[in-house]
Protein backbone atom coordinates (compact mmCIF):
# COMPACT_ATOMS: atom_id res chain seq x y z
CA UNK A 1 0.00 0.00 0.00
CA UNK A 2 1.30 3.43 -0.91
CA UNK A 3 -0.10 6.34 1.06
CA UNK A 4 0.52 10.06 0.64
CA UNK A 5 -2.33 12.15 1.95
CA UNK A 6 -2.04 15.95 1.99
CA UNK A 7 -3.90 18.17 4.43
CA UNK A 8 -6.16 19.33 1.63
CA UNK A 9 -7.49 15.81 1.09
CA UNK A 10 -7.77 14.54 4.67
CA UNK A 11 -11.49 15.33 4.78
CA UNK A 12 -12.21 12.97 1.90
CA UNK A 13 -9.93 10.27 3.29
CA UNK A 14 -12.12 10.14 6.41
CA UNK A 15 -15.23 10.06 4.29
CA UNK A 16 -14.00 7.30 1.99
CA UNK A 17 -13.12 5.24 5.06
CA UNK A 18 -16.70 5.64 6.25
CA UNK A 19 -18.17 4.94 2.81
CA UNK A 20 -16.02 1.83 2.50
CA UNK A 21 -18.08 0.45 5.37
CA UNK A 22 -21.16 0.78 3.18
CA UNK A 23 -19.58 -0.87 0.16
CA UNK A 24 -18.34 -4.20 1.55
CA UNK A 25 -21.09 -6.52 2.64
CA UNK A 26 -19.56 -8.47 5.51
CA UNK A 27 -16.84 -8.04 8.10
CA UNK A 28 -15.83 -11.02 10.24
CA UNK A 29 -18.98 -12.90 9.21
CA UNK A 30 -21.25 -10.12 10.42
CA UNK A 31 -23.93 -8.25 8.55
CA UNK A 32 -22.99 -4.97 6.96
CA UNK A 33 -23.19 -1.88 9.16
CA UNK A 34 -26.52 -0.16 8.86
CA UNK A 35 -27.47 3.00 10.72
CA UNK A 36 -30.62 2.95 12.81
CA UNK A 37 -33.39 4.13 10.46
CA UNK A 38 -33.68 7.89 10.69
CA UNK A 39 -37.10 9.46 9.99
CA UNK A 40 -36.79 12.88 8.39
CA UNK A 41 -36.02 15.43 11.06
CA UNK A 42 -35.70 12.88 13.89
CA UNK A 43 -32.72 11.83 16.00
CA UNK A 44 -30.86 8.54 15.61
CA UNK A 45 -29.65 6.86 18.78
CA UNK A 46 -26.95 4.42 17.76
CA UNK A 47 -25.42 3.10 14.59
CA UNK A 48 -22.93 0.27 14.22
CA UNK A 49 -19.73 0.21 12.23
CA UNK A 50 -16.53 -1.82 12.08
CA UNK A 51 -12.88 -0.87 12.34
CA UNK A 52 -11.38 -2.21 9.08
CA UNK A 53 -7.98 -2.52 10.73
CA UNK A 54 -8.98 -4.76 13.61
CA UNK A 55 -12.37 -6.00 12.33
CA UNK A 56 -13.83 -5.06 15.70
CA UNK A 57 -17.39 -3.92 16.10
CA UNK A 58 -18.06 -0.45 17.41
CA UNK A 59 -21.24 1.41 18.27
CA UNK A 60 -21.47 5.17 18.22
CA UNK A 61 -24.16 7.41 19.59
CA UNK A 62 -25.14 10.38 17.49
CA UNK A 63 -26.47 13.32 19.40
CA UNK A 64 -28.32 14.42 16.29
CA UNK A 65 -28.64 12.73 12.92
CA UNK A 66 -31.19 14.03 10.49
CA UNK A 67 -31.93 13.73 6.82
CA UNK A 68 -31.66 17.37 5.87
CA UNK A 69 -34.09 17.27 2.95
CA UNK A 70 -37.20 15.19 2.77
CA UNK A 71 -37.02 12.59 -0.04
CA UNK A 72 -38.66 14.88 -2.57
CA UNK A 73 -37.00 18.19 -1.75
CA UNK A 74 -33.47 16.86 -2.13
CA UNK A 75 -33.91 16.03 -5.83
CA UNK A 76 -32.79 18.60 -8.39
CA UNK A 77 -32.78 18.66 -12.19
CA UNK A 78 -30.05 19.57 -14.63
CA UNK A 79 -31.14 20.92 -18.00
CA UNK A 80 -28.32 19.33 -19.96
CA UNK A 81 -27.45 20.62 -23.41
CA UNK A 82 -24.88 17.87 -23.90
CA UNK A 83 -27.34 15.09 -23.01
CA UNK A 84 -30.19 16.93 -24.76
CA UNK A 85 -32.54 16.21 -21.89
CA UNK A 86 -33.25 16.83 -18.24
CA UNK A 87 -31.40 14.63 -15.75
CA UNK A 88 -31.90 14.39 -12.00
CA UNK A 89 -29.43 14.48 -9.13
CA UNK A 90 -29.65 14.55 -5.36
CA UNK A 91 -27.86 16.73 -2.85
CA UNK A 92 -27.26 16.32 0.88
CA UNK A 93 -26.03 19.40 2.69
CA UNK A 94 -24.70 19.68 6.27
CA UNK A 95 -27.36 20.08 8.98
CA UNK A 96 -26.20 23.63 9.70
CA UNK A 97 -26.25 24.69 6.04
CA UNK A 98 -29.19 27.10 6.49
CA UNK A 99 -28.52 28.22 10.04
CA UNK A 100 -28.04 31.97 10.32
CA UNK A 101 -24.46 31.73 11.63
CA UNK A 102 -23.43 29.55 8.71
CA UNK A 103 -25.03 31.30 5.76
CA UNK A 104 -21.66 32.53 4.55
CA UNK A 105 -19.85 29.24 5.17
CA UNK A 106 -18.64 27.34 2.12
CA UNK A 107 -18.24 23.57 1.96
CA UNK A 108 -16.21 20.93 0.13
CA UNK A 109 -18.14 18.59 -2.18
CA UNK A 110 -18.10 14.84 -2.74
CA UNK A 111 -19.70 13.36 -5.85
CA UNK A 112 -20.96 9.77 -5.50
CA UNK A 113 -21.61 7.75 -8.68
CA UNK A 114 -24.06 4.83 -8.88
CA UNK A 115 -23.54 1.48 -10.60
CA UNK A 116 -24.89 -0.19 -13.73
CA UNK A 117 -28.70 -0.48 -13.81
CA UNK A 118 -28.80 2.07 -11.00
CA UNK A 119 -29.86 5.68 -10.72
CA UNK A 120 -29.06 8.94 -8.96
CA UNK A 121 -31.15 8.06 -5.88
CA UNK A 122 -29.38 4.75 -5.09
CA UNK A 123 -26.91 6.17 -2.58
CA UNK A 124 -29.61 7.93 -0.56
CA UNK A 125 -32.23 5.17 -0.81
CA UNK A 126 -30.07 2.07 -0.37
CA UNK A 127 -27.57 3.21 2.27
CA UNK A 128 -27.54 5.21 5.50
CA UNK A 129 -25.53 7.92 3.78
CA UNK A 130 -27.03 10.87 5.66
CA UNK A 131 -26.27 9.28 9.03
CA UNK A 132 -22.74 8.26 8.06
CA UNK A 133 -21.77 11.72 6.97
CA UNK A 134 -23.59 13.65 9.67
CA UNK A 135 -20.48 14.79 11.52
CA UNK A 136 -18.62 15.84 8.37
CA UNK A 137 -19.22 19.30 7.01
CA UNK A 138 -19.46 18.85 3.28
CA UNK A 139 -22.01 18.67 0.49
CA UNK A 140 -22.73 15.35 -1.21
CA UNK A 141 -24.03 15.12 -4.79
CA UNK A 142 -25.32 11.92 -6.41
CA UNK A 143 -25.62 12.37 -10.22
CA UNK A 144 -27.60 10.35 -12.74
CA UNK A 145 -25.36 8.27 -15.00
CA UNK A 146 -27.89 5.83 -16.53
CA UNK A 147 -25.97 2.87 -18.00
CA UNK A 148 -23.52 5.21 -19.69
CA UNK A 149 -20.30 4.20 -17.90
CA UNK A 150 -19.65 7.90 -17.22
CA UNK A 151 -18.29 8.08 -20.75
CA UNK A 152 -19.18 9.95 -23.93
CA UNK A 153 -20.83 7.17 -25.94
CA UNK A 154 -19.30 5.99 -29.20
CA UNK A 155 -22.70 5.11 -30.68
CA UNK A 156 -25.29 7.45 -29.08
CA UNK A 157 -24.28 11.08 -29.73
CA UNK A 158 -26.52 12.50 -26.99
CA UNK A 159 -25.14 10.21 -24.26
CA UNK A 160 -22.20 12.36 -23.18
CA UNK A 161 -22.16 11.32 -19.55
CA UNK A 162 -18.51 12.23 -19.01
CA UNK A 163 -18.66 15.70 -20.51
CA UNK A 164 -21.98 16.50 -18.86
CA UNK A 165 -20.66 15.86 -15.34
CA UNK A 166 -17.42 17.78 -15.90
CA UNK A 167 -18.76 20.68 -17.96
CA UNK A 168 -22.35 21.04 -16.72
CA UNK A 169 -23.09 19.38 -13.38
CA UNK A 170 -20.01 20.44 -11.39
CA UNK A 171 -20.29 24.09 -12.53
CA UNK A 172 -24.02 24.03 -11.68
CA UNK A 173 -23.32 22.72 -8.16
CA UNK A 174 -20.66 25.38 -7.62
CA UNK A 175 -23.12 28.04 -8.78
CA UNK A 176 -26.21 26.80 -6.94
CA UNK A 177 -24.64 25.83 -3.60
CA UNK A 178 -22.08 27.40 -1.28
CA UNK A 179 -19.17 25.21 -2.31
CA UNK A 180 -15.42 25.65 -2.11
CA UNK A 181 -15.02 25.50 -5.91
CA UNK A 182 -11.42 24.40 -6.20
CA UNK A 183 -9.48 21.17 -6.60
CA UNK A 184 -8.52 20.85 -2.94
CA UNK A 185 -12.15 20.70 -1.85
CA UNK A 186 -13.72 18.39 -4.42
CA UNK A 187 -13.65 14.57 -4.52
CA UNK A 188 -15.42 11.84 -6.48
CA UNK A 189 -16.15 8.20 -5.69
CA UNK A 190 -18.46 5.47 -6.92
CA UNK A 191 -19.75 1.93 -6.74
CA UNK A 192 -19.15 -0.69 -9.45
CA UNK A 193 -19.65 1.18 -12.75
CA UNK A 194 -19.34 4.33 -10.68
CA UNK A 195 -16.05 3.14 -9.20
CA UNK A 196 -14.63 2.83 -12.69
CA UNK A 197 -16.04 6.25 -13.56
CA UNK A 198 -14.63 7.94 -10.47
CA UNK A 199 -11.08 6.68 -11.03
CA UNK A 200 -11.30 7.60 -14.71
CA UNK A 201 -12.38 11.15 -13.82
CA UNK A 202 -9.45 11.41 -11.42
CA UNK A 203 -6.93 10.31 -14.04
CA UNK A 204 -8.32 12.36 -16.94
CA UNK A 205 -9.14 15.46 -14.87
CA UNK A 206 -6.45 15.35 -12.21
CA UNK A 207 -6.61 19.14 -11.95
CA UNK A 208 -10.16 18.84 -10.55
CA UNK A 209 -9.83 16.19 -7.82
CA UNK A 210 -7.20 15.57 -5.12
CA UNK A 211 -8.73 12.20 -4.22
CA UNK A 212 -10.94 9.58 -5.88
CA UNK A 213 -12.54 6.40 -4.58
CA UNK A 214 -13.81 3.12 -6.00
CA UNK A 215 -15.95 0.57 -4.19
CA UNK A 216 -16.24 -2.82 -5.96
CA UNK A 217 -15.21 -1.08 -9.15
CA UNK A 218 -15.74 -2.57 -12.62
CA UNK A 219 -12.31 -1.26 -13.50
CA UNK A 220 -11.78 -3.15 -16.75
CA UNK A 221 -15.00 -2.14 -18.50
CA UNK A 222 -13.38 -0.85 -21.74
CA UNK A 223 -11.34 -4.07 -21.97
CA UNK A 224 -14.39 -6.35 -21.96
CA UNK A 225 -15.57 -7.59 -25.35
CA UNK A 226 -17.53 -10.84 -25.80
CA UNK A 227 -17.78 -12.14 -22.26
CA UNK A 228 -20.00 -10.87 -19.43
CA UNK A 229 -23.50 -11.07 -20.96
CA UNK A 230 -24.95 -8.77 -18.27
CA UNK A 231 -22.44 -6.04 -19.07
CA UNK A 232 -21.97 -6.53 -22.81
CA UNK A 233 -24.94 -4.55 -24.21
CA UNK A 234 -24.07 -1.35 -22.37
CA UNK A 235 -20.30 -1.79 -22.81
CA UNK A 236 -20.57 -2.34 -26.57
CA UNK A 237 -22.96 0.58 -26.94
CA UNK A 238 -20.78 2.98 -24.96
CA UNK A 239 -17.26 1.88 -25.90
CA UNK A 240 -17.86 0.49 -29.37
CA UNK A 241 -16.21 -2.52 -31.01
CA UNK A 242 -12.98 -4.07 -29.85
CA UNK A 243 -10.03 -1.84 -30.69
CA UNK A 244 -12.12 1.35 -30.90
CA UNK A 245 -10.65 4.73 -30.00
CA UNK A 246 -13.29 5.15 -27.29
CA UNK A 247 -12.09 1.98 -25.58
CA UNK A 248 -8.46 3.12 -25.77
CA UNK A 249 -9.19 6.64 -24.51
CA UNK A 250 -11.13 5.38 -21.47
CA UNK A 251 -8.96 2.44 -20.39
CA UNK A 252 -7.75 3.44 -16.91
CA UNK A 253 -4.90 0.91 -17.06
CA UNK A 254 -3.64 2.50 -20.28
CA UNK A 255 -4.10 6.01 -18.88
CA UNK A 256 -1.64 5.13 -16.12
CA UNK A 257 0.79 3.13 -18.23
CA UNK A 258 1.07 5.88 -20.85
CA UNK A 259 1.50 8.71 -18.36
CA UNK A 260 4.86 10.42 -18.02
CA UNK A 261 6.55 10.46 -14.60
CA UNK A 262 5.68 14.16 -14.31
CA UNK A 263 2.00 13.51 -14.99
CA UNK A 264 1.93 10.52 -12.65
CA UNK A 265 2.92 12.81 -9.81
CA UNK A 266 -0.16 14.92 -10.53
CA UNK A 267 -2.64 12.05 -10.21
CA UNK A 268 -4.99 12.20 -7.22
CA UNK A 269 -4.73 9.89 -4.23
CA UNK A 270 -6.71 6.74 -5.12
CA UNK A 271 -8.76 4.75 -2.62
CA UNK A 272 -10.22 1.41 -3.72
CA UNK A 273 -11.72 -1.62 -2.06
CA UNK A 274 -13.41 -4.83 -3.16
CA UNK A 275 -14.98 -7.84 -1.46
CA UNK A 276 -13.12 -11.12 -1.80
CA UNK A 277 -16.23 -12.85 -3.22
CA UNK A 278 -16.89 -10.05 -5.71
CA UNK A 279 -16.56 -10.97 -9.41
CA UNK A 280 -14.46 -7.80 -9.83
CA UNK A 281 -12.05 -8.81 -7.07
CA UNK A 282 -9.21 -9.93 -9.34
CA UNK A 283 -9.31 -6.87 -11.57
CA UNK A 284 -9.14 -4.68 -8.47
CA UNK A 285 -6.08 -6.62 -7.34
CA UNK A 286 -4.56 -6.18 -10.78
CA UNK A 287 -5.18 -2.44 -10.67
CA UNK A 288 -3.65 -2.24 -7.20
CA UNK A 289 -0.55 -4.04 -8.53
CA UNK A 290 -0.29 -1.48 -11.34
CA UNK A 291 -0.53 1.39 -8.87
CA UNK A 292 2.22 -0.18 -6.79
CA UNK A 293 4.39 -0.69 -9.87
CA UNK A 294 3.92 2.91 -11.00
CA UNK A 295 4.36 4.24 -7.44
CA UNK A 296 1.01 6.02 -7.47
CA UNK A 297 -0.24 7.06 -4.05
CA UNK A 298 -3.19 4.90 -3.07
CA UNK A 299 -4.83 2.58 -0.58
CA UNK A 300 -6.41 -0.78 -1.43
CA UNK A 301 -8.58 -2.77 0.98
CA UNK A 302 -9.95 -6.25 0.48
CA UNK A 303 -12.41 -7.78 2.94
CA UNK A 304 -15.09 -10.51 2.83
CA UNK A 305 -18.04 -9.43 0.73
CA UNK A 306 -19.92 -9.85 -2.55
CA UNK A 307 -21.15 -7.43 -5.21
CA UNK A 308 -24.33 -6.12 -3.60
CA UNK A 309 -25.68 -3.11 -1.73
CA UNK A 310 -25.61 -4.89 1.62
Amino acid sequence: MHSRITNSSRFVFLVFTALAIVSVSTYSQTSSPTPTPVPVGRTADVFTTYDPGTLKKGEFTLSRAVTYFDPNAQTFHLQSRLLRREVSYRVIVPPDYDESASKFTRYPVIYLLHGLSGHFDNWTDKTGLAAYEFNYHFITVTPEGADGWYTDSSSVPKDKFESSIVKELIPEIDKKFRTLPDRNHRAIAGLSMGGYGAIKFGLKYHDMFPMVGSFSGALDAPLRTQESPNLRPSINSVFGPEGSMTRADNDIFALIQSASPEKTKMFPFIYLDCGTEDPFFQINRDFDALLVEEKISHEFRELPGNHNWQ
